[in-house]
């Protein structure tokens, strides 16, 4: 039996292979202008997170892809927790991320936590996300960004991203139970099981960039 364990992916060397992709996948005018607004959140946010390390973790209950309520408070009960905010699953940067997170996620496991994500996506396209990627780990939809505004900054897309969404075929608002437009800047966060934040950092408000895998699991041991 194969025992091997895969070694942690590094975002940064994955996002340039993503970036290549994406380069011989979308008009170069549409790529132009999802790169100046994620260079100008970038500029925008640089300090987004509303809780640090030290900190009480905001309890919350969310439903996840399957449609039941989950409970900080319960996973806490179980091991500590590692919670990240994303975009959506239209983001390719947020797939990216989600991926590298499957990767290491029995290396999660094996410290005794449980992962999970969270957007402000519907119930049914957290459920797609999953799908999509090969989940095995709770994707959690707070619609409202209730939950995603005492961890993170909550920000309104800009209209010329969702402009450009929409001429390459994308209804950016159909994933989604509003027309607010609002994201979270994403950040990811580790939770001891007293409730306590041990780590928490972002990356910023550049979404192309994320917080590598490797630094999570050292955040655990």
């Amino acid at each position: 039996m194969n025992t091997t364990v895969p070694a942690v992916p590094s975002y940064q060397t994955n996002l340039k292979v993503l970036r290549e992709q994406l380069g011989g996948m979308l008009p170069a005018e549409k790529l132009v202008i999802f790169d100046r607004d994620a260079s100008d959140l970038g500029k925008k946010y640089t300090s987004p997170l509303k809780i640090q390390v030290g900190n009480q973790a905001p309890s919350f209950v969310l439903p996840n892809h399957q449609g039941a309520s989950i409970k900080l408070a319960d996973l806490l009960r179980a091991g500590s927790v590692v919670l990240t905010f994303y975009r959506g699953m239209w983001c390719p940067y947020c797939n990216l991320e989600l991926k590298n997170l499957q990767s290491i996620l029995p290396r999660i496991k094996a410290a005794g936590a449980n992962l999970v994500a969270i957007s402000p996506m519907k119930p049914d396209s957290s459920k797609d996300m999953q799908l999509q990627n090969a989940l095995d780990f709770n994707i959690l939809s707070d619609v409202d960004n209730a939950v995603a505004r005492q961890y993170t900054t909550v920000f309104q897309n800009p209209e010329s991203s969702i402009k450009a969404m929409a001429d390459l075929g994308y209804d950016f608002y159909s994933f989604y139970n509003s027309r607010t437009g609002e994201l979270a800047v994403p950040a990811t966060f580790v939770i001891g099981q007293d409730g306590k934040v041990l780590f928490a950092q972002s990356a910023g408000g550049d979404y192309r960039q994320r917080i590598e895998p490797q630094k999570i699991l050292d955040a655990l041991a």
